[in-house]
């Protein structure tokens, strides 16, 4: 019986063997593909296919400036404002929020829809703008900005033909040039100049889009002391030495026509001091030999008038220039600075008894002082329509 028991259990030994065998020649075979690879070594390109992702490859080195092509790339730009918060006429500044819009095309771009399963590509905000849009776009900036300069919102569309609109949310500060010799009746023409950064002309030429005109909501925009007409858009040459070759940007202006509300200077300034001279003359009606009291009322009214000026020079623009309001101002100092002189020259005759020569100084001055001062005003706005 023992000799019997050793060789089945050898038997079983080769038949176990013979199992794991086979299996191991099962397992391999199912490992391998129709052409006798390895699948791992199969899966190797696959790999290699999903690492070469748009995320992980940077762009195309050919996509990163303008398009090639004969003459300037044509870029169409329209501006629409959306408010315009402070005229400030001592730093001669204005600050405005719109939307600037650009419009150019870049063959690169053009895509088929059939095979991106789109109409129209959109990269809107600052992620997908900046990190997932790989195009050139045109960096517009503003040539005569003073401080401030903020895009809040972008929004790129690209058609299938590679046309590229972009839009972008802008708040700015701009610096003019105010000529404010006709305040408070002075009307400007602000300006705000976009050009394209590092391209001059010869590579980028901007042009006003006739199809998207600049706006101006006048009905909805309001700025203290200041009534808003008209905005219009135009295209000059702008020199910049950073602008390529010839130095000289294509800009894009945006401009807006301002005209001052001089009623509130005239209410504050122009109206009490008339008043405040015109009672000032009251000195004509006085008694020649109450010389004391006549010179009481006429340094009154001048130490009145200096000190209304002071409490209003912060309301008035600080200049190194004389404007109208500046001439008025001097104008009636002096005005009621000649009364003292007229009181002191009726009072010396009273004295030599000449009275009646110092009676009919005092009537003619009563007529003549008034003509003269509004004839000075009127002359004022003359000599400002002849010069300025």
């Amino acid at each position: 019986m023992l000799p019997k028991t050793i060789a089945g259990s050898k038997q079983a030994a080769v038949l176990l063997f013979l199992s794991c065998f086979a299996l191991s020649i099962s397992a391999w075979a199912t490992n391998l593909d129709a052409s006798g690879e390895p699948a791992s070594a199969a899966a190797a390109p696959i790999s290699e296919t999903a690492d070469d992702s748009p995320e992980s490859t940077p762009p195309t080195p050919f996509l990163l400036g303008p398009p090639n092509q004969t003459g300037p790339v044509v870029v169409r730009a329209s501006f629409e404002f959306r408010d315009i918060n402070e005229i400030d006429d001592i730093t001669e500044t204005f600050e405005f929020a719109g939307v600037l819009t650009l419009t150019w095309k870049d063959p690169r771009q053009a895509f088929e829809p059939a095979v991106t399963g789109v109409d129209e590509k959109v990269f809107q905000g600052d992620y997908q703008f900046n990190e997932l849009s790989t195009g050139w776009y045109p960096q517009v900036v503003l040539a005569n900005e003073s401080g401030l300069f903020q895009k809040s919102g972008v929004v790129l569309r690209i058609q299938p033909d590679g046309t590229s609109t972009l839009i972008e949310t802008i708040n700015a500060n701009a610096e003019v040039d105010l000529d404010m010799r006709w305040y408070p009746f002075d009307s400007h023409r602000l300006e705000a100049v976009f050009e394209v950064l590092g391209f001059d002309r010869d590579e980028i030429l901007l042009q006003t889009d006739s199809d998207s005109a600049s706006s101006l909501p006048t009905s909805k925009i309001r700025v203290p002391q200041w009534a808003i007409n008209a905005a219009s858009t135009s295209i000059r040459d702008h020199p910049a030495s950073y602008a390529g070759q010839r130095g000289i940007s294509s800009a894009f202006v945006v401009g807006v026509e301002v005209e001052r509300d001089s009623f509130y200077i005239r209410r504050l300034v122009t109206f009490p001091l008339v008043l405040i001279v015109l009672l000032s003359f009251s000195v004509f009606w006085m008694d020649r030999s109450s010389l004391g009291d006549r010179i009481s009322v006429s340094f009154i009214g001048i130490l009145t008038a200096v000190t209304y000026q002071l409490l209003v020079s912060d309301v008035l623009p600080h200049l190194s220039y004389i404007t109208v309001m500046h001439a008025f101002l001097v104008v009636s100092f002096l005005m009621m600075c000649a009364t003292v002189v007229i009181n002191l020259v009726v009072g010396e005759l009273d004295k030599k008894g000449r009275r009646e020569l110092g009676d009919r100084i005092d009537f003619r001055c009563r007529w003549i002082f008034p003509l003269a001062y509004f004839g000075l005003i009127w002359a004022i706005l003359g000599v400002a329509t002849a010069l300025f």
